[in-house]
């Protein structure tokens, strides 16, 4: 759903699609703040004995981690001009 706006706005920026379309892979699959965010978030709830407090504490950290290494390889690999 967000692929084609990311390539659009891209283009309306000027600039290529490639890191706009890959953050957004990225972003779609980071889902680490909830139990229902994922399929396999909630099918190791039930049996690790998770809360659905114990994701945004594990997964906030996380989603930071991801976010500081996610924007400047995508700037590495993928320049946008």
């Amino acid at each position: 759903v967000m692929a084609p706006i990311a390539a659009e706005f891209a283009g309306d920026l000027g600039y290529r699609p490639e890191a706009f379309l890959m953050a957004v892979a990225i972003g779609a699959g980071c889902d680490f703040l909830t139990p229902i965010g994922h399929q396999c978030n909630t099918l190791v709830m039930g049996p690790g004995g998770y809360r659905f407090s114990d994701y945004p504490r594990l997964g906030l950290p996380l989603s930071f981690l991801v976010v500081i290494v996610a924007v400047p390889m995508l700037m590495i690999v993928w320049p946008m001009n």
